[in-house]
């Protein structure tokens, strides 16, 4: 039996700056990817509400669909992680996979020819993600 599909997406200010999914089985509906995309999308409110209430980067399980929960981290600049994943996950891996990301996340965004809040190109930050996914998640 495979993992079940994980949904990882970095919104901007206006819209999503990089997305990647971990663990997609081959031929997987797109009906189940549009609907993770929802979820994710519908938790953007939860992830604000929450940043209001914690000091925290870190902000843990803001909203729970079924099996599904998804996960938050948000950045100084009011970046956000969100992390689309079944709650059989440890909440420690998922901490430092968030941390290992931000990492790259500040190294890619201090590239004199990225321009702050635009979606993410690079195979090399995609290949580097998927990495720290394989390690963690």
């Amino acid at each position: 039996m495979t993992s079940p599909t994980l949904l990882f997406v970095i919104v901007g200010q206006n819209e999503p700056l990089y997305e990647a999914e971990f663990h997609k089985r081959p031929g997987a509906q797109d009906a189940a990817t549009r609907q993770n995309f929802f979820v994710l999308h519908s938790a953007l409110d939860l992830v604000d509400r929450a940043a209001w209430t914690s000091n925290n980067m870190y902000l843990k399980v803001v909203d729970k669909v079924n099996t599904q929960q998804v996960s938050a981290f948000i950045t100084a600049s009011s970046i956000k992680f969100l992390l689309l994943h079944t709650g059989n996950r440890n909440e420690e891996n998922i901490r430092s996979f968030f941390q290992e990301v931000y990492e790259l996340y500040v190294k890619f965004s201090m590239n004199p020819f990225y321009r702050y809040d635009t979606p993410f190109d690079s195979m090399a930050f995609d290949t580097r993600v998927r990495a720290v996914a394989r390690r963690y998640l």
